[in-house]
């Protein structure tokens, strides 16, 4: 995943993503499957509003990114708030933290970005190793209808006073790949700066996410869709717009 320039205007164009109910289902999830876990480590963790805010329920937090200038917002925002947080710069590729964890997280389709199967496989590798035993691994990925239907072939746009974005979302040439073309304008003082990014991600059946993750060890507890905790089949998944998947080492 790459965030250049974007990382400084990030937080204001996903102010209206639902962290919330990323940090609720996670704490509804972790009261039935491990109660009072001593660490946990959110992987992808961008500008850290989710690890922040899970910090703030009193659960040790352990934050990864391969993106420098997001680690430093997520940085200066732990410094104000006068929250104790570890933050790591790394490629989850070649995840090694030194220590382990009860809980492993990672939302906001990180693991779309990963978009080669071997490569998820050796991610899923890498979680695994760096859980405890028994420890939790949540993670959320975009459905494929959603992304056929719903992303694929279409266009998006915000504007703001200071600043405004296009997007462009294209298919890629595999089942559930896309490129995401992002084209930003932020004022600087009486002109406006515009900055290009391309995204690529991908996504997979349900099915073959559980494959993948039991061939590393893991066993399967059950899937969820859209922030609703309720346990759904592989196919109701694949129809819903985000998969939530929960497995233990």
């Amino acid at each position: 995943m790459v965030y250049n320039k974007m990382a400084g205007v990030y937080d204001r164009f996903m102010e209206n993503a639902p962290y919330d109910q990323w940090t609720s289902f996670t704490k509804e999830l972790l009261t039935i499957y491990q109660p009072n876990p001593n660490a946990i480590i959110d992987l992808g963790c961008g500008t850290g509003q989710i690890t922040l805010l899970l910090a703030k329920l009193g659960f040790e937090m352990t934050g990864v990114d391969f993106a420098s200038d997001m680690l430093s917002i997520a940085q200066q925002r732990a410094s104000e708030e006068n929250i104790a947080v570890q933050w790591i710069q790394q490629d989850l590729n070649a995840l090694e933290t030194g220590k382990t964890y009860d809980v492993a997280i990672s939302y906001c389709d990180v693991m779309n970005y990963i978009t080669k199967e071997d490569e998820l496989q050796q991610v899923f590798s890498n979680v695994y190793q760096t859980l405890s035993k028994e420890g939790l691994f949540l993670f959320d990925v975009h459905a494929i209808s959603y992304v056929e239907n719903d992303l694929q072939d279409n266009t998006f746009s915000e504007m703001y006073e200071d600043m405004g974005y296009v997007w462009f979302c294209d298919a890629g040439t595999y089942h559930g790949e896309m490129y995401h073309d992002m084209t930003f304008f932020v004022k600087d003082k009486e002109q406006y700066e515009r900055f290009d990014e391309q995204h690529h991600q991908r996504t997979f059946p349900t099915k073959d996410y559980l494959t993948w993750l039991r061939n590393v060890g893991f066993d399967i507890i059950g899937i969820c869709s859209d922030f609703d905790t309720t346990f759904i089949s592989p196919e109701q998944a694949d129809q819903s717009q985000r998969i939530f998947i929960i497995c233990r080492k």
